[in-house]
């Protein structure tokens, strides 16, 4: 070969392996707003073997896609959110736990919910500095670290990282290159496109999901009109030529609880708000599956990475099926200190499975596996930004783990099973203000306004998954040590907490 042969093979080689470098995996986030560990057909608890195990529950859902989903990636039958919606969606974008940030309550959309219509002693308690204005523009945020990397950002479906006339009330100051239907609100007016999405409803917590338009007076029920946006936008970017994050972030199965009329004939012979809710969920379903079906078609699956999650603990319209809790065995629902309240659903995968593409090959996943390790909603951020190979400043504080290796089957010495839900506010009216924190298989409970032994909680989940037999009293010295170590998580993040005629309420350590 010549000197001149030589340059150019160079060149050629040079340029082949710079634009492999370039090249990135496509990403989706499939996020379910209130959808509970176990409203879904593909079990997310294990047996005493650490195999996955039904429950009555997962035999009343119908979710085949989720079931496909976790077929061909990883389940978590530890995962937490936090116990409502923007602190998750918060500390999924930015990586922190919300005790850091501060944004530790779902966001009222038009004023700080401080001055909502709680009773007046109640809200004078919740932390005056909390951070009730969310997210702003110059966060490091996922989506503004993704579109530095060369990605088209794309948000469709709920927002709620900020309230009205704010920043970030419109995900596009987020990093975001399009957002279709996300605002300062939480829940749609309504689900139906005969009534516009909402038009005209008069729930304070919900107006009509904007940028929809074309589908008002449409027999169209939301979840499929966020779908077709989403597929519409995923095939902007690939005739573009860029690798897309798809933040797919579904207003159901959130209130109010209207029936998809796809699927009701699957469901009868139950009160009509818990047949609404199992075809909403069947509804958001078929969505994954839709969206799977399309980047199959379009030739992407196997450069895809899928992460299906929920934003808090489940909040079916009913107490009961049959008797049955509805987040049995766990404890507890949506807003609550117990395990129902943060628990969530959470599957990793690739789009299609496909031995020897590189991308999976640099970041594999076990097919139908289970782990019972802790992962969080904050785990997010250093987990995709790994799988993209975007760097992460190292002057942003970050409380989140890569989860990679346990993806892949490995087991990492360096991984810690703890969780920290920090809640100094009340919920529905009523007196919460708590932090729970879980290390291993012990979890303990502080609430604020009790005072003496109605302070504290403990557990043993490994025992008592149900949260029914406080060991508090039982073990004082197993007591101490948890609340000594959330007292030292809560000060290294600079938590804010409850206060009382003027008197800061912080944590108060018991005797052994």
């Amino acid at each position: 070969m010549n000197i001149n042969n030589f340059t150019i093979f160079a060149v050629f080689i040079g340029v082949f392996l710079l634009k492999a470098e370039l090249r990135k995996p496509n990403i989706i986030v499939f996020l379910v707003d209130d959808m509970g560990l176990m409203d879904t057909s593909a079990p997310m608890l294990v047996d005493e073997n650490g195999k996955p195990k039904r429950y009555p529950l997962n035999d009343w859902y119908r979710t085949p896609n989720m079931e496909r989903l976790a077929s061909q990636g990883v389940r978590f039958s530890n995962f937490y959110s936090h116990n409502v919606c923007s602190p998750t969606r918060v500390s999924m974008m930015n990586g922190q736990n919300s005790a850091r940030h501060r944004c530790t309550d779902y966001i009222f959309p038009w004023k700080n919910n401080r001055e909502i219509d709680y009773p007046l002693a109640t809200s004078q308690q919740v932390p005056p500095e909390w951070n009730w204005v969310g997210l702003k523009g110059s966060d490091v945020t996922l989506p503004n670290l993704f579109i530095k990397a060369g990605y088209q950002t794309i948000h469709v479906g709920k927002a709620h990282f900020a309230p009205k006339d704010r920043e970030g009330e419109d995900p596009l100051n987020l990093g975001f290159d399009v957002n279709v239907a996300g605002t300062c609100f939480g829940a749609p007016g309504s689900y139906y496109g005969t009534r516009s999405f909402g038009v005209g409803s008069k729930n304070l917590h919900a107006r009509p999901v904007p940028h929809l338009e074309k589908y008002h007076g449409q027999n169209i029920f939301l979840t499929e009109a966020l779908t077709l946006e989403a597929k519409a936008e995923i095939d902007k970017a690939l005739n573009a030529s860029k690798p897309f994050f798809l933040h797919m972030s579904h207003y159901a199965v959130h209130s109010p609880f209207q029936s998809d009329p796809r699927f009701a004939k699957n469901y009868q012979g139950k009160s009509p708000s818990l047949m609404a809710y199992a075809t909403m969920i069947e509804g958001m379903d078929k969505s994954l599956g839709d969206l799977i079906d399309h980047i199959e078609t379009k030739g992407v699956a196997e450069n895809t990475f899928i992460i299906f999650l929920g934003d808090n603990g489940g909040d079916a319209p009913d107490k009961d099926l049959d008797g049955i809790s509805s987040c049995a065995p766990l404890r507890g629902r949506k807003g609550a200190k117990w395990e129902g309240g943060m628990r969530v659903p959470f599957i990793a995968s690739w789009g299609k499975v496909s031995p020897g593409n590189a991308f999976q090959e640099e970041n594999p996943i076990v097919p139908n596996s289970m782990r019972q390790e802790f992962g969080t909603c904050f785990d997010l951020l250093p987990t995709l930004c790994k799988v993209s190979r975007i760097k992460i400043p190292k002057s942003h504080k970050m409380d989140g783990q890569e989860l990679g290796d346990l993806f892949a089957g490995k087991r990492n010495s360096d991984h810690r099973d703890v969780f920290l839900n920090h809640y100094p506010h009340p919920r529905r009216g009523k007196s919460q203000f708590f932090t729970t924190w879980r290390n291993g298989d012990w979890k303990v409970i502080y609430e604020y306004l009790n005072s003496g032994p109605k302070r504290y909680s403990l557990f043993n989940l490994k025992n008592d998954i149900s949260e029914s037999n406080n060991l508090a009293g039982k073990h004082p010295d197993k007591l101490k040590q948890m609340i000594t170590e959330m007292v030292d998580k809560l000060t290294k993040m600079k938590a804010l907490y409850p206060v009382k005629n003027g008197k800061v309420l912080k944590p108060v350590i018991p005797e052994a």
